[in-house]
């Protein structure tokens, strides 16, 4: 029978799998060496189950919130992460937490007003490598242009 900590550890690498993708936790999996493999226990098991499997917010909201967090604290590796594997997600896989371009810039624009523009832009800079990189650049739009309206 599997101990809690077994089971902890399959259900944080189930959701890691889901939400940042095979290939990722498998780079991290294979890794793992004598420096690591408990820091990556803990993240796998404390954070990826004990907070990703809670029933309070959805899966993308997380996701939202790690945007909003490490944009904040300017921590962009991990941002640019979470950017990446929500593009690349499947919107129709709730537990996968899809990203779309509208979503992400409300969450730069929040984050801009209540972290600082500083933050926004390098998170819009960060984006925009990223959309380049996945070939999915927005089209040009019209800086004098009405803004659009909001979807209600």
């Amino acid at each position: 029978m599997p101990s809690i900590h077994e089971d902890s550890l399959r259900q944080g690498l189930h959701n890691r799998r889901r939400v940042l993708g095979e290939a990722w936790v498998a780079q991290s999996v294979e890794n793992a060496n004598a420096l690591n493999v408990e820091f990556q226990r803990m993240i796998t098991s404390y954070a990826w189950d004990g907070i990703w499997s809670r029933p309070g917010l959805e899966r993308r909201t997380r996701r939202i919130m790690v945007l909003a967090i490490t944009a904040a604290m300017g921590r962009w590796e991990e941002f640019e992460l979470h950017i990446r594997t929500g593009l690349l997600a499947d919107p129709a896989d709730p537990e996968a937490a899809a990203l779309d371009l509208a979503t992400i810039q409300e969450v730069l624009l929040q984050t801009a007003v209540y972290a600082g523009v500083p933050a926004g832009n390098t998170g819009m800079a960060m984006v925009m490598k990223v959309l380049r990189e996945l070939d999915q650049v927005p089209p040009k739009a019209d800086f004098f242009a009405p803004p659009a309206a909001a979807a209600p």
